[in-house]
């Protein structure tokens, strides 16, 4: 049975294991959107991030003998941890698959966490390639595989942060945005709160690159996803499961599908203005904000997942949120090969606040004009406008390169 009481139990057998992880007024969302936006900060966990939740609550019920036999799981970095310090505290050897795509700063948390107890094996591109070694190492040695989502308690352990939430805030919201991957917390709030607080509208942030429950939805049953961004690698999951499909369609959430960029631009705001660190997927429910529009003097929460972010990952966060505002952009610029042409380019085309941030050129002797790669960032998205019109009515010839072409690709 998975049900409202089946979450408040797994909040009894987490006491004392998770956090009670704070409940907090955000000014900056509330003064942007005139709703009360809440933060549940799952970052602050042991592991940070919400994932001990369900890890702990499916291993603290195995039996001797599926603990003597030991456990497997697939992560994209998260879940792995969840498991590696579960493992800890139960005394239960685990193998953690994960993806390449999962930052080396996840893979040393999960040893860290785990010890002894626990080896981390990579293999393969995406969660799925990781989730299908998973199960080919089950079938070969008889360990008990730990669901990263699709399993009814590691769901009834995501659904005690909804549980949580309500106690914290003395009431039910009148919103809460849950980041989606997999869809397992998802569905553990969806439970509990149908039978708690049936009044509370259930918002489902996914990234763009990897809208796998909103594919699901439309098309009546899980879909697997041709392509998929996996920038996101906490959410990037190209199928949600059996079981979450299924909670997920009978309560039948709003999804919002949130630009890898705009996710990008809201890591970097509760970073500078906040103090908060937060990984992409942690950012995800709140970068959903500006799209999903809450009504004025509204209790909305925002569920920050994890704050497992890699430090070196932070250039490439930079580079997508600029280019997501429309301040960054790339051109193949034609200079004529003679003196000066470079300085013409900077008087008369650039503006005083515009700045070169790439520049490749290489010089041609045979050609009267050679190529340049020039990245340029502008002080503002209207400033585009005004770029291209001086670039139009200058000599040098231009070329912007598309945000879709995979040259763009190669360059952010």
């Amino acid at each position: 049975m998975l049900d409202a009481e089946a979450v408040d139990r797994a909040a009894e057998r987490l006491r004392g294991v998770s956090v009670v992880t704070p409940l907090q007024r955000n000014q900056r969302l509330s003064d942007a959107t005139g709703a009360r936006i809440w933060i549940k900060r799952e970052d602050l966990q042991p592991v940070r991030s919400y994932k001990i939740r369900g890890a702990y609550n499916l291993m603290s019920q195995l039996t001797d003998e599926e603990r003597a036999a030991g456990v497997v799981c697939a992560s994209a970095g998260n879940h792995g941890q969840g498991v590696a310090m579960s493992c800890r505290l139960l005394g239960i050897r685990g193998r953690i698959f994960v993806p390449s795509t999962t930052p080396r700063q996840k893979r040393q948390r999960m040893t860290d966490l785990g010890g002894d107890d626990v080896e981390l094996v990579v293999v393969g591109d995406t969660y799925d390639d990781a989730a299908e070694a998973a199960r080919r190492e089950c079938e070969r040695t008889g360990a008990t595989i730990v669901p990263a989502f699709d399993d009814p308690r590691t769901i009834a352990g995501g659904g005690t942060c909804a549980r949580e939430i309500v106690e914290q805030l003395g009431k039910a919201p009148d919103v809460l945005i849950v980041p989606v991957g997999g869809a397992g917390m998802l569905s553990g709030c969806l439970v509990w709160m149908a039978e708690r607080a049936p009044q509370t509208r259930i918002v489902a942030a996914e990234p763009s690159g990897a809208a796998s429950l909103a594919a699901a939805l439309e098309a009546g049953r899980p879909v697997t996803l041709n392509r998929m961004d996996t920038f996101v690698d906490g959410a990037a999951v190209r199928r949600v499961g059996n079981l979450t499909f299924s909670l997920c369609s009978r309560r039948r959430p709003v999804t919002v599908s949130v630009p890898e960029g705009r996710i990008c631009s809201e890591m970097l705001a509760l970073y500078q203005v906040d103090g908060i660190i937060a990984e992409p997927a942690g950012a995800l429910a709140a970068a959903s904000l500006g799209l999903f529009a809450p009504q004025p003097d509204t209790d909305v929460v925002v569920v920050l997942s994890g704050g497992n972010n890699d430090v070196s990952r932070y250039a490439e966060i930079v580079e997508r949120s600029l280019v997501y505002e429309g301040r960054k952009h790339y051109f193949l610029v034609n200079f004529p090969q003679e003196p000066g042409a470079l300085r013409r380019f900077l008087d008369e085309v650039l503006g005083p606040d515009d700045d070169i941030t790439h520049f490749e050129y290489v010089k041609r002797s045979n050609r009267e004009v050679g190529p340049a790669l020039v990245g340029i960032e502008v002080p503002g998205p209207d400033d585009f406008v005004r770029l291209l019109q001086s670039m139009d009515a200058s000599p040098i010839t231009a070329e912007v390169i598309d945000p879709n072409s995979p040259m763009y690709r190669f360059l952010v």
